[in-house]
């Protein structure tokens, strides 16, 4: 993807965080944009900050297929075919598994997962179909993770899972996608200033029957962390850096790499070079046709013109 200038974006929780960085470097690079987000409020504020007609906002609750449909229907309706696909909308709970409940699996998984897969079964199909008919040439479809999708601690629990559910998606959504001029890089940002830390203000009624009591302490304290954070107009820069290298995994924050080169190594220590069994050989002849064939399709999906 080296070009964005005239291509149609739609951006979930794009009004704020990491969203907002997104949509204003788009803009800057001639795009037509959707901001889709839950918060009406939020919309409208930025919408009012953005001096740009080539800028719509949708309301829209991600973990709802029929209103993803919707909101794709008004969007395309109104700026043309969307070929750029940014599934950025989280939330967070702070709080590890064991304490959790199925209300708060099914609120987390329902935006931090199934928003992306949402956002995946409504536009890859579109854009898939158009660009083998050359309606729409290549296009780049974008998921936010996290950090947390390879480091993971206590807490946040069910938002760990969730991340690597997102990684995980994405790493099998490039290895299909590359073949239409399609790729799809998954994005892995650290501490980022937002709101994330308050989303407990935007859980559904109904599934608050089992939620804990917000510790407001705890809230502020995160809210002094996040100013920290890094600035999101910086990491929307770096997320179109990234597709314009079609990267399958950007990093935005430099933050982490010592660390995940420990954890890899970790990872590898915990093999064990056990002695041959019935079948091994017969199994690495299988392997050896997947890992060539797994091989390829990387170097494919790298090439792809996205």
């Amino acid at each position: 993807m080296k070009d964005f200038a005239g291509r149609t974006a739609f951006v979930t929780g794009g009004a704020n965080g990491v969203g907002i960085g997104i949509v204003r470097n788009l803009l800057e690079q001639g795009c037509k944009v959707a901001i889709a987000d839950i918060r009406q409020d939020s919309i409208d504020a930025a919408l009012a900050s953005l001096d740009n007609r080539e800028v719509m906002g949708v309301q829209l609750d991600v973990s709802s297929r029929e209103g993803f449909r919707e909101a794709a229907d008004r969007v395309e309706a109104e700026f043309g075919p969307v070929s750029l696909l940014f599934n950025n909308a989280g939330v967070n709970l702070f709080q590890p598994i064991e304490d959790s409940s199925y209300d708060d699996w099914d609120w987390v998984l329902g935006v931090d997962f199934h928003g992306v897969v949402n956002g995946v079964m409504t536009f890859a199909p579109r854009m898939k179909a158009r660009a083998l008919s050359g309606e729409v040439k290549g296009g780049h479809i974008t998921n936010t993770a996290s950090m947390a999708s390879f480091i993971a601690s206590g807490s946040p629990g069910i938002y760990n899972t969730a991340k690597f559910a997102v990684r995980g998606l994405s790493y099998s959504l490039r290895h299909s996608m590359y073949q239409y001029g399609i790729g799809v890089s998954v994005v892995h940002p650290g501490l980022v200033k937002s709101y994330i830390y308050a989303s407990d203000d935007v859980r559904p009624e109904g599934l608050k029957g089992a939620m804990k009591p917000v510790d407001r302490t705890a809230v502020e304290r995160l809210a002094g962390v996040h100013e920290f954070g890094m600035e999101p107009d910086t990491i929307g820069a770096r997320i179109l850096d990234g597709i314009r290298d079609n990267r399958a995994n950007i990093f935005t924050h430099p933050d982490h790499k010592e660390e995940l080169r420990e954890l890899f190594d970790e990872i590898l220590a915990d093999y064990r070079d056990y002695p041959p069994d019935s079948g091994y050989e017969q199994r690495l002849a299988f392997e050896k046709l997947r890992r060539d064939n797994f091989v390829e399709t990387r170097r494919k999906a790298k090439l792809a013109e996205g």
